[in-house]
C-alpha cells in the first residue's frame, strides 16, 4: 500500500518523532587532571599536611618556588576541574619524582637509586595518606602506597664499579596495579570546589638533605559537559 511503512510486524510500536530540535547536547569523554607537591630537601613532614589541586599552572605555590609547568599540573583555574565539567574520578594515582636538588630548578625525573633518595621514598609511600577536601568535609582516601602503586619500593637498583655508581634502573612506589574507586567513582559537580590533602604520620621523617621529592597526584575519570545547540 503506497506510504505504509516498512516495518516487521515483531517490531512493535514505532517510536514518537519529537516536534523540536533538541536543545542540547551531552559530551562525554575520559581525562586526567593532575598537581604536585613539591617536598625541598631536610622540608619536615613529621605531621604535616600539604594541599594539593590548589596552585594552577603558571603559578607559584604547593612548594615551588618556580611557576607550575604542565609536567606538575593541568589546572587551568586552582580547586576545580577544567572547563568547568562534571567529573566522575574512578582512579587515584601517585607518583614520587626525585630531583636530586635544593629547590626546584632541576630536573624531577633523576633515578630514584641512592640509599637516601630510597630512604625518602620509602618514607613518603609508607608515611603519606591522601585525603579528599570538600570545603568543609575530609574524606580519607587511602595511604600512598595503594594510590595506583601496590606497596612497597620496586625496579632495579645500582650497582658498584671501581667505586662508580652505575644506574641500571630505577625505584618507585609500584607499577599502578592498584586503583581506588574501580567500582565506585567519586563525582565532582561542575563549578565545585575541590582539592586532595597529602598528610604525613607522626613518625614521619624529614626529606634528606641534598634532595628534593614531588609528589605528583593524578585523578583519572570520565567528564560530562552539555553543548548548547539551540
Amino acid at each position: 500500500m503506497f506510504g505504509a511503512p516498512l516495518v516487521s510486524p515483531d517490531a512493535g510500536p514505532m517510536p514518537g518523532v519529537p516536534l523540536q530540535q533538541p536543545q542540547n547536547l551531552f559530551r562525554f569523554g575520559e581525562i586526567s587532571i593532575w598537581s604536585s607537591q613539591l617536598h625541598t630537601a631536610t622540608t619536615p613532614l613529621q605531621s604535616g599536611t600539604f594541599r594539593l589541586f590548589s596552585t594552577p599552572i603558571g603559578n607559584q605555590g604547593q612548594g615551588f618556588g618556580n611557576a607550575l609547568s604542565i609536567s606538575e599540573t593541568n589546572l587551568k583555574e586552582g580547586g576545580r576541574v577544567p572547563s568547568g565539567v562534571a567529573y566522575d574520578v574512578f582512579g587515584v594515582a601517585a607518583q614520587v619524582l626525585d630531583s636530586t636538588s635544593t629547590g626546584d630548578t632541576g630536573t624531577l625525573s633523576n633515578p630514584i637509586v641512592a640509599p637516601a633518595i630510597v630512604g625518602d621514598l620509602l618514607n613518603i609511600i609508607n608515611n603519606g595518606i591522601l585525603s579528599w577536601d570538600f570545603t568543609q568535609t575530609q574524606v580519607d582516601i587511602c595511604p600512598v602506597m595503594l594510590a595506583g602503586a601496590g606497596g612497597g619500593a620496586f625496579g632495579a637498583v645500582a650497582t658498584a664499579d671501581t667505586g662508580t655508581p652505575v644506574t641500571t634502573g630505577t625505584l618507585q612506589n609500584g607499577n599502578g596495579g592498584v586503583w581506588m574507586y574501580r567500582k565506585h567513582p567519586v563525582a565532582l559537580p561542575g563549578q565545585s570546589t575541590f582539592a586532595i590533602v597529602l598528610r604525613y604520620g607522626s613518625r614521619a621523617a624529614a626529606i634528606s638533605a641534598a634532595n628534593s621529592i614531588a609528589v605528583r597526584v593524578v585523578l583519572m575519570g570520565y567528564y560530562k559537559n552539555i553543548i548548547e545547540i539551540g
